[in-house]
């Protein structure tokens, strides 16, 4: 087992990569009175487009089919197994990004009991037709609901609007018609691909004893067989810069609008070290420009374009990343041409090296505040393992960050051919 310690952090790592692949981490924080586990595959939303372990030939699947997938893993043919975790006092969940699927707990107690429930579901996947199609009307209704829903409507609407061709722009769950194609085959077939221990991530953080905690996840996995490690192909379609539609109006019973607008960014990174400089200097700019103190905030606010819900964010990952800034407003053709114009101008904008700093000292308490939360080490560490980053390693990225990285960065930040515009308004 490897030990790495941040002494700035004070934290200690302990991870080992188990033989049949499976990577293992463990962060002892003795001082919490909650352990949180969280177990994750390198496979999301995206990947619709394979070739099958044992086959050569790709194949694409029905949109949605991880996140389905996810569901079903939680039912067994006897059980639900919410209900071994509740009975052993632990919180269950799990999540479908477009990267990764997740399952986790969380608990005082029963810690090595919920650990073993945790691995022991996962890599026990029981699907029959019959709740296969019981399924779909659940799914079904859970889409039905997000569709009704103004805010996840704009959120795709804009990813809709800026990319042409890659699959980041369905729907996470799907459509109706789309899940109706699932089949248990199917599901099999995803699971037997994307599920191998050595394409998934086992992460526990909390209140345990690290050597012990290592020998029962090895116990754990020495009991069970699986098939050779094998290489995943995957396929993505071509997408251009531009983005898809320069604008796209939703008609939806709304009695106020919403406006975001689409970043569409470069996927011009040459390492790991330049994909995190991009992504912590896009927040960093983003806040500097759009927060309650940043320097347009004020300007939008006191001229009734915006309210107390807008917002921005920003997503990168492997081969796609944007960032959206919006929310609500009374007047969104005047907040689409306003952001627009701010975004396109910005390259000649200059930050001084007062506003910098601040900036730096910002994010650094952020993430630092964030540090005290099991949910986001968790969360945030498989996200960033999945990109060949170490979480633990990124406060010192930032602290090397520069006011002159800042405004080289700034001046080949935003194209217009990269900006779209989603609207909600009332139909």
């Amino acid at each position: 087992m490897n030990k790495k310690t941040y002494e700035q952090l004070k934290e200690n790592l302990y991870s080992e990569q188990l033989d049949n692949g499976l990577s293992v981490f463990l962060l002892p924080k003795p001082e919490m009175s909650k352990t949180y586990g969280i177990f994750s595959t390198d496979y999301g939303s995206i990947d619709n487009t394979f070739v099958p372990i044992g086959q050569t030939e790709p194949i694409t699947v029905p949109d949605g089919i991880a996140h389905f997938l996810e569901h079903k893993l939680f039912e067994k043919e006897d059980r639900d197994v919410f209900q071994d975790f509740t009975k052993r006092g632990a919180s269950a969940n799990a999540f479908t990004s477009f990267t990764k699927t997740a399952y986790l707990f969380s608990s005082t107690s029963n810690i090595e009991e919920n650990v073993q429930t945790l691995l022991d579901f996962v890599q026990d996947p029981y699907f029959s037709e019959q709740s296969v199609e019981k399924e779909k009307g659940i799914i079904g209704q859970e889409i039905t609901m997000y569709d009704d829903q103004p805010d996840w409507r704009s959120f795709f609407g804009t990813i809709q609007s800026m990319y042409q061709h890659h699959p980041v722009q369905i729907d996470i769950a799907g459509t109706i018609k789309s899940i109706d194609k699932i089949t248990k085959d199917d599901l099999y077939t995803c699971y037997n691909t994307f599920y191998h221990p050595s394409n998934m991530t086992f992460f526990v953080a909390g209140n345990f004893d690290p050597e012990k905690m290592m020998q029962l996840i090895k116990a754990n996995q020495q009991a069970k067989s699986f098939a050779p490690k094998e290489e995943i192909k995957r396929t993505f379609p071509e997408e251009p810069d531009q983005v898809a539609k320069k604008k796209h109006v939703i008609n939806m019973p709304v009695s106020v609008s919403k406006c975001l607008i689409g970043i569409k960014e470069k996927m011009d990174h040459s390492d790991h070290q330049s994909f995190i400089k991009k992504e912590l200097l896009i927040d960093m700019l983003l806040d500097h420009f759009f927060s309650r103190s940043g320097e347009y905030y004020q300007e939008l606010y006191e001229n009734d374009l915006i309210d107390n819900s807008f917002s921005f964010e920003t997503n990168m990952e492997k081969n796609f990343g944007f960032s959206i800034i919006g929310g609500n407003t009374q007047k969104p053709d005047e907040l689409a041409d306003k952001l627009t114009s701010i975004l396109i101008n910005l390259k000649e904008a200059t930050i001084d090296i007062e506003d910098f700093k601040r900036i730096k000292r910002k994010k650094i308490g952020q993430l630092l505040r964030s540090l005290n939360s099991l949910e986001f080490i968790s969360s945030q560490f498989i996200h960033y393992h999945l990109l060949g980053i170490d979480l633990f390693e990124i406060l010192p990225v930032i602290e090397s960050l520069t006011v002159e990285d800042a405004n080289e960065f700034i001046k080949h930040w935003i194209d217009e051919e990269r900006i779209a515009v989603c609207q909600i308004v009332p139909s």
